[in-house]
């Protein structure tokens, strides 16, 4: 199986009608269907993002990915099953998918796969923040090699970078990553943040200012990460929940030599996936995570 992008990611709340109203009012998507006990939220651009769900408390529930366009589900769900992985294979399960491959990982989030989608209407309509797309998750987990293997045996995805032997970052594409594990320190095993992606650093500037405007309080940043270097805000959406809003992530466009992007923030040239020291900076332009950020 070889994972290609990152689509959408399914959240459980214990309200979806304020979950809905940030998704649309504060982070600029688009409502792109709605059930009883469940929305579709749509970039834009017409990417489908964020799944929620009616559910008793907040959790990041499944991942979906996309694979390429030639795979054959069924048999991905033949070689799943010989390896001891339970998986169902599922119709008309989000806008535009016909049909998915649906089983769990090793922390028990369901990971969904699926061949094709169709791209929902554009919305013309303007917003101060408009994410490009869902960028990348992060989770704590008991178990970081174990995870770690798991996602490269099975979803194909590569090791972009360690720092020591606790956090790794893995990709799918040439996005520096699209999945992160941390070890946890409070022995809770959970989803720590989501990642979107906006255009520039303009953007960014932008969306700090429409957020302090309604209220929403940045955790930490602007600043610049070091291990993939992007630009990095983080504040809480209504349930809690971390939500990154990034620029200018590096780009591996090589599997073989690296990526030589003439970045002045890279310390290394060519750039190229490596194990950083446990000491190495989070912020690349100054002050560290705030206490139990990593938690």
């Amino acid at each position: 199986m070889q994972v290609k992008r990152i689509s959408h990611v399914t959240f459980r709340t214990p309200d979806i009608n304020r979950q809905i109203d940030y998704c649309v009012g504060i982070l600029g998507m688009q409502l792109a269907a709605r059930e009883a006990d469940r929305a579709f939220l749509a970039t834009r651009q017409g990417l489908l993002a964020v799944v929620l769900e009616r559910g008793n408390a907040p959790i990041c529930e499944k991942v979906a990915f996309q694979l390429s366009p030639v795979s054959d589900l069924s048999e991905l769900r033949y070689g799943l099953t010989a390896d001891g992985i339970a998986a169902d294979l599922q119709r008309d399960a989000a806008p535009g998918v016909r049909q998915q491959l649906a089983f769990k990982d090793p922390k028990g989030t369901t990971i969904e796969v699926f061949s094709e989608i169709d791209l929902i209407d554009k919305d013309p309509g303007q917003s101060t923040i408009s994410p490009l797309k869902l960028g990348h998750l992060a989770f704590n987990v008991l178990d970081v090699k174990a995870i770690t293997d798991f996602y490269v045996k099975h979803l194909g995805f590569r090791v972009s970078d360690w720092r020591g032997d606790v956090f790794v970052f893995l990709r799918c594409g040439p996005d520096h990553h699209t999945v992160n594990f941390a070890l946890t320190h409070t022995n809770a095993v959970k989803m720590h943040h989501v990642a979107f992606e906006l255009k520039d650093w303009a953007e960014i500037e932008r969306a700090c200012d429409f957020l302090g405007k309604n209220n929403y309080r940045l955790v930490w940043g602007p600043g610049r990460h070091l291990i993939g270097h992007n630009v990095f805000t983080y504040h809480r959406n209504p349930d809690g929940q971390l939500v990154e809003l990034y620029t200018e992530l590096d780009q591996i466009k090589d599997e073989d030599i690296g990526y030589f992007e003439p970045r002045a923030w890279h310390q290394d040239h060519p750039q190229r996936p490596k194990t950083w020291p446990m000491d190495t900076l989070s912020n690349y332009w100054g002050a560290g995570a705030p206490t139990g950020f990593g938690d």
